[in-house]
């Protein structure tokens, strides 16, 4: 008999939870301890920093989770203080550090550490970083103090900065609040700032070492290694605020002037074969278009064939995604259209990339001697004449900030993102989802009318630019930079994924690619693969995800109605005008806890399906079991559990 999954295992596709956060209060100061780390660092309700914590990154730019002992956490009048130490290892290095943190009713912080490398330790940064919010920040002044003594008075950059916008920094102060600026003042060594929007981080991140130092470098052991950050607050400090409403609204306009984009699935390679063998799965689940991926130095004529009948079975057009050495690019492209007429295959669409730029460059490094973007571009238009021919990277939005691509000679530029580069906690990745906007602005300011779309994206890293590889993740954890995501499985992924599809919808983007049909990006369990409880016993089980994409492919091209939430980060919300006249609204809950949602400006829902750990038994051998579950409705409020998603249909007004 099939076991019943953990709650854990439904919402999150792990048994393994985040480490608890505590609340830490000082009169109107207020911050979140969590494994070592501060976050949501506020001053009368309002955040001024997103987060201060010591970090370990090893030369592939993994992070190490610490390991923290000897926590003391002290509350009282006059504040509060919290002393720990906390160990960072793997087979190659081990370093231990001691911390501190103190908390004022002043509104002033310091948080210190004393770092003491037992072994050498290679490491591409080792020290204190501090994220600014976007919301309230970006575009908004700032005052830095440079290591030197002088200061600049300049802004937080509105756009997403490719490059560093700060460089050399002691202290940043910003208003937080009218009259009131906060000053983070960083000691130890000197810091520099990027734009970690570029990586969907919804903060400015300054760090410490700049860039321009060689890295990876070595921390000798027994060599000390000080650092802190303090936070310090002037003008008239105000009060703490009380909590916010109990409910959320989410109001219902009328038609915004955009159009539901065209949803789409990856296909790796790797799995060209296995998404063959379930193909009226896909066709299901409608996709218009398959992104698929194909790498001419490794990759032959049988995986187009395999690309030509999954697109064939499904009903779906075929992009192709192709890589090439780059070293000649009329012949290695002339070789590629001579192996797609061997397979038969028709293209809705061709983006090339040379190898080169499945690295990333960072700021100061130069760029490898490959053809330029514009002479590759004229060798594909060359060689698959009448193609739909993207451009851009395959890789992440910050290699595409950095090398923009020439627009004006492409039909659609493209890039993806990857919300777990930094941080692979599930609040740091639904946080990602505020860096959207900025990212399609930015995008759309240097790529001009050209049409844009996105994709594959999911959770899980579709390969690393900045180290050698993917980040190993053998026992399901949430790791930086891993294929392997176990969130892929659970509700959490579904919720993500309509809050992101949202996002790029509203943004004007117009067609959107998002997980694959097997393997580590899948939206169903394929049988072969690892034990998977819940999903092991169905034959093909469907993931979550899997009746989210399916109800967002069918809304394709139809018009977006304009909805508001009455607050952020809550609840993702998407509505469409269905051609009777009525709107379907969908809904996801980004968080763990339930969220009620009073539903304005529209009639009372007729019906609502909501999929939610209750009721994913029901769900894992249906395709059509999101609207097997709409059910009438005679309220216009719905209470929405742990990340689930519903499906309102609101009759015509």
């Amino acid at each position: 008999m099939q076991p019943t999954p953990s709650l854990a295992v439904r919402l999150c596709g792990t048994e393994t939870t985040d480490p608890p956060s505590r609340k830490l209060v000082a009169g109107p100061l207020s911050a979140e301890f969590e494994n070592g780390a501060l976050r949501t660092i506020r001053i009368a309700g309002v955040e001024v920093i997103r987060a201060i914590a010591f970090l370990v990154r090893d030369e592939n730019w993994g992070t190490f989770t610490p390991a923290i002992d000897g926590l003391a956490i002290e509350e009282d009048d006059t504040g509060f203080r919290v002393h720990y130490r906390a160990t960072c290892a793997d087979a190659k290095r081990r370093l231990v550090y001691s911390a501190a943190i103190v908390g004022k009713p002043d509104g002033s912080l310091a948080f210190s550490a004393i770092a003491e490398p037992v072994t050498d330790v290679e490491t591409n940064r080792t020290g204190f970083i501090v994220l600014h919010p976007v919301d309230g920040v970006a575009g908004q002044p700032v005052k830095v103090l440079h290591t030197d003594g002088h200061e600049e008075v300049s802004t937080f950059p509105a756009l997403i900065d490719p490059v560093q916008p700060f460089l050399d920094i002691r202290a940043l102060s910003h208003e937080a609040l009218p009259g009131v600026w906060v000053t983070c003042r960083m000691e130890g060594d000197a810091f520099e700032m990027e734009d970690q929007r570029n990586w969907s981080d919804a903060s400015y991140k300054t760090y410490v070492r700049p860039l321009a130092r060689p890295w990876p470098y070595v921390l000798k052991a027994g060599e000390a290694l000080r650092q802190s950050v303090t936070l310090t607050v002037s003008g008239p400090l105000p009060a703490a605020t009380a909590a916010g409403e109990a409910s959320l609204l989410v109001e219902i306009g009328g038609e915004s002037g955009g159009t539901m984009p065209a949803i789409g699935l990856g296909v790796p390679a790797a799995e060209a074969m296995n998404a063959l063998a379930v193909a009226r799965l896909v066709r299901a689940l409608g996709p218009r278009h398959l992104v698929c991926a194909f790498d001419a130095r490794r990759d032959g004529a049988e995986v187009l064939s395999a690309y030509r009948a999954l697109g064939e079975s499904a009903g779906a057009a075929v992009v192709l995604e192709a890589v090439i050495a780059g070293d000649d690019s009329d012949a290695e492209l002339a070789a590629l259209a001579a192996t797609v007429r061997t397979a038969a295959l028709p293209l809705a669409g061709l983006t090339v990339s040379p190898a080169a730029d499945l690295r990333s460059i960072l700021p100061g490094t130069p760029w490898p001697p490959i053809a330029a973007a514009e002479a590759i571009a004229a060798a594909a238009r060359a060689a698959f004449p009448g193609v739909v021919l993207g451009g851009g990277m395959l890789s992440y939005f910050t290699e595409l900030n950095r090398k923009r691509p020439p627009a004006a000679l492409l039909d659609y530029v493209t890039h993806t993102t990857c919300p777990i580069v930094h941080a692979a906690d599930d609040r740091s990745v639904m946080e990602t989802l505020e860096a959207m906007p900025s990212i399609l602005a930015s995008t759309r300011a240097f790529i001009g009318d050209t049409p844009y779309r996105i994709g594959p994206s999911a959770i899980g890293c579709r390969q690393n630019p900045y180290g050698k590889a993917t980040t190993p993740n053998p026992r399901d954890e949430r790791v930086c930079l891993a294929e392997n995501d176990p969130r892929q499985r659970g509700l959490f992924n579904a919720a993500w994924t309509l809050a992101y599809v949202a996002a790029c919808a509203l943004g004007g983007v117009e067609a959107v690619a998002m997980s694959a049909p097997t393997g580590p990006f899948g939206v169903l369990h394929r049988k072969g693969e690892a034990a998977r409880p819940g999903f092991d016993g169905t034959a093909n089980a469907l993931y979550p995800v899997f009746h989210v994409l399916a109800a967002l492919a069918r809304l394709a091209g139809r018009p977006l109605v304009e909805t508001r939430a009455s607050r952020s980060g809550l609840v993702a919300a998407l509505a469409v005008a269905d051609a009777d006249g009525g709107t379907t609204l969908l809904l996801a809950n980004l968080t763990a806890v339930e969220q009620t949602v009073r539903i304005t400006g529209a009639r009372v829902a007729a019906t609502a399906a909501v999929l939610e750990e209750a009721a994913l038994e029901a769900t894992t051998a249906d395709p059509s079991a999101l609207d097997r579950l709409a059910a009438p409705v005679s309220a216009d409020t719905l209470t929405l559990d742990a990340y689930a998603v519903a499906k309102v249909r609101l009759p015509a007004v």
